[in-house]
């Protein structure tokens, strides 16, 4: 550790550090959501049915779902500058292949490919953002680095349409595959671990560590091997259940918008391709807005002293609770009505967002990282479950049931954090003393 002196300004690393997550995460959902960009034009190639296509749309989430659990373990053996660059440049070229697919099988296989290899992603986040924020900092960064998924999208809905109409649908998997690649070099470039980055100050680390920050647990303590004790122990806990299903309702209704949102508004409201995807980033500005209005608001509550459990946990209530307003696009036919419904519910899960703060808030402190790839594990199911559903829901060529199955996903989100999370405190094993 360096040598700490009190008149010494911390500096802000850990700033540059989330702008980094940042990005990442805005080249992560691209590479997810440009499959839903493309889908109308793939679809008139292939012919594909509506279930076909929701099993394509859920391809990535078959892999990524699989490797949660496995990524987990990996986030807690090898660095974050390194597994995270594996991964960036992996599943980038996993996107531009994706370009070169010749029919439902190939793409099916590729999209399951990308997701594999973005499995570790987001408990590498967690585990960012745990070593370098302190817990009344943490709230807000990780709101920051959550919105990069949401603002991204925001205005490469649009830009991406535009590539498309440049380059075609397998041009724009290309394009963005080599983003992806550049990205990964710029990451392995500039990041390091709080202890190895030689431009923080010993102030900056003590005031990292005695707010809660993991600055140097995680590096220095000694790797332990993997028990399935442990899996047992992050699967006993109703707080934990409470977490793990109120995850998997935000992702029902974020997996709605990065999936079936676009041809929705094409095939379904009749809507032009190029406004299409003007009319698609609104809800995208939306959810950016609530998640740093989420973020922001939780950790000032907690400075001016409001507990955890409402701090944190309303929010994320109140946000799926809003979700459930995806329902009024049932019931109007102006394309503005069906927008602003869109993005009041958007708006929700963007509020809701939050919830990864649970892991590091709920989790015992030695199973962080194993809870968090629990925790994306069960959320990721909803990868899976609801593009194939809305497909079977959409056959017959009315997408109102869709609406209102994605609107019972928040509903049942919002009832885990309020019956089974109860107080928000720490849960401590032997294994934590």
């Amino acid at each position: 550790m360096k040598a700490f002196n009190s008149n010494v300004k911390p500096t802000k690393i850990r700033y540059q550090v989330l702008f980094l997550i940042f990005v990442n995460v805005v080249i992560n959902y691209m590479d997810r959501s440009n499959l839903a960009v493309a889908a109308s034009e793939i679809d008139k190639e292939f012919k594909l049915t509506p279930v076909q296509l929701g099993l394509i749309f859920s391809a990535f989430s078959w892999t990524y779902l699989a490797f949660q659990i496995p990524g987990g373990i990996l986030v807690n053996r090898f660095s974050p500058r390194i597994l995270y660059t594996f991964s960036l440049i992996a599943w980038s070229l996993a996107t531009i292949t994706q370009g070169f697919a010749k029919g439902f099988a190939t793409l099916f296989g590729l999209r399951m490919a990308t997701g594999a290899f973005e499995a570790p992603a987001f408990p590498i986040n967690n585990r960012v953002v745990s070593n370098w924020f302190p817990d009344n900092e943490r709230a807000s960064a990780i709101a920051v680095y959550t919105s990069g998924q949401f603002l991204g999208l925001a205005f490469l809905m649009p830009v991406l349409s535009m590539i498309q109409l440049e380059v075609g649908w397998k041009g724009l998997f290309v394009v963005t595959g080599l983003i992806g690649i550049i990205w990964g070099i710029i990451w392995y470039l500039f990041y390091r671990d709080p202890l190895r980055h030689k431009a923080v100050n010993a102030a900056e680390l003590e005031h990292i560590e005695s707010g809660g920050g993991m600055v140097d647990k995680q590096q220095t303590e000694k790797k332990t091997a993997f028990r399935w004790t442990d899996l047992q122990a992050v699967l006993s806990y109703r707080k934990l259940w409470g977490i793990y299903i109120g995850q998997f309702a935000v992702n029902a209704t974020l997996w709605f918008f990065l999936t079936w949102f676009p041809k929705y508004l094409v095939d379904y409201r009749g809507l032009d391709f190029i406004n299409s995807g003007y009319w698609a980033s609104v809800p995208y500005l939306a959810a950016f807005t609530g998640i740093l209005c989420s973020g922001f608001l939780s950790d000032y509550l907690v400075k001016k002293g409001i507990s955890a459990a409402k701090a944190r946990k309303r929010p994320i209530i109140i946000g799926l609770l809003l979700s459930v307003f995806i329902l009024g696009a049932n019931y109007v036919s102006a394309p503005g009505l069906i927008i602003f419904f869109m993005s009041l519910s958007f708006f929700g899960v963007g509020f809701a967002s939050i919830t990864w703060i649970f892991v590091s808030t709920l989790a015992p402190k030695h199973l962080i990282n194993l809870t968090g790839g629990v925790f994306n594990f069960i959320g990721q199911l909803a990868g899976i479950i609801v593009p194939i559903v809305i497909g079977f829901l959409a056959s017959g060529g009315n997408f109102a049931p869709a609406l209102v199955f994605v609107a019972v996903m928040g509903l049942l989100g919002a009832c885990s954090y309020i019956f089974l999370v109860g107080n928000v405190e720490r849960i401590k094993t032997g294994d934590d003393e």
